[in-house]
Formats: structure tokens, sequence, C-alpha cells
């Protein structure tokens, strides 16, 4: 990644904000209004953005996080190729469906549980002073991609849990444009939420 891009742009109370940080601003509003309208560029975007978020969180030494861009990468390969091409179990096209009452079961249990084991890991494992706090949006927002990527609306509930969390994370580390733009996420959180139930109805 250019050296550049780490230099500084702007303050914001205090703090630097990077070239980088403002880029994947940028690119992170426009992938997420491109997902509530299912538009399927949106997940190119989200390739570039985690890419660019991952050196930013790991210099911020918020580890989960970091590797959570990592994931989110590959994820959106696998994202995009669903929203082109992907199906339901019964071979219709796949379009924006609720969960089952299991699957909501499966999808907290599995939200629980990655929480647990990336909390203990940060805790043990690297020098993070923030281990819960940032293995809670590692652990949903891999359960929330999922569910993006299946188009399920109750991705956008996901969603509104990890950006809620992460504000304050995000207060705590200095970072304001990227606590801004999770601000701004979980309003469009509602708004995805809102438009996917009109296409269910």
């Amino acid at each position: 990644m250019p050296e550049w891009l780490f230099s500084e742009a702007f303050v914001v109370w205090g703090s630097p904000t990077t070239w980088l940080e403002t880029v994947a601003f940028v690119l992170a509003l426009v992938m997420v209004g491109c997902n509530i309208r299912e538009i399927h560029w949106g997940w190119p975007l989200a390739i570039v953005s985690s890419v660019m978020y991952f050196g930013l969180f790991w210099r911020s030494k918020i580890y989960g996080d970091a590797v959570l861009q990592v994931s989110f990468a590959v994820l959106a390969l696998w994202g995009w190729a669903q929203w082109l091409r992907g199906k339901r179990g019964d071979g219709s096209p796949l379009r924006v469906a609720r969960l089952s009452p299991r699957g909501a079961g499966l999808a907290i249990a599995a939200s629980a549980a990655l929480w647990l084991a990336i909390g203990l890991f940060l805790s043990h494992h690297t020098d993070s002073d923030v281990p819960w706090w940032d293995a809670f949006p590692t652990a949903v927002s891999l359960v929330g991609q999922f569910l993006l990527g299946r188009k399920y609306i109750e991705n956008w509930l996901a969603w509104l849990a990890v950006n809620t969390v992460s504000v304050g994370l995000f207060a705590y580390k200095g970072l304001w444009l990227t606590l801004l733009l999770y601000t701004l996420f979980i309003g469009l959180s509602v708004v995805g939420w809102r438009a996917w139930r009109q296409r269910l109805a």
C-alpha cells in the first residue's frame, strides 16, 4: 500500500485523518448505497474498501477488525457471485427473504460462538487493549456478511448491532472519520431494512 495514503489529509478534533481513511470512507458509503438498492457493484467496492481499512485498523491495533477486513474481501467475492448467479435451495432466483426461526437461532448462536472465540484469541495472543469490544463487531459482521450475500433481510439487524458498538470503539481509538462513517451506517442500516422489507411485501 503506497505510503502517501498514510499521510495526513486533515485533522479532526486534534486527531490526524489520513488519505487512506478518507478514500475508504467514501468507498464504504457508496458500497452500502449499492447494497440497499441490490446493485451488485457494491461487492467489488467492498473489496477495495476492506483492503484499505485493513491497513488503517492494523496500524491502530484494532486487530480483530483488521483481520475482519481480509475476511470481508474474500467473502465479497463469494457475495458478488451469489448476487449474480445464486439460487435458493428450491432452485428459485436469489431474492430478498426472511430467515426461518431456526435460521435466526443459528445466526445468533454463530455470532455468540464467534464472539467468544475471537475475544479469547485477542485477549491471549495480541496486545489489543479492547479485545472483547473489538471481538463483538468482528463476530457479528461475519454473520452479517453471510446473510447479506444470501439476501436475508436480517443482515440489516446484524449491521445495526455492529455499527452501534463500532461507534464507541472508534471514538476510543480517535478514528473520527471512521466514527462518522459508522454513525451514518447506523442510519443506513435502518434505511436498508425498510427498503428490503418493502421488497418482501
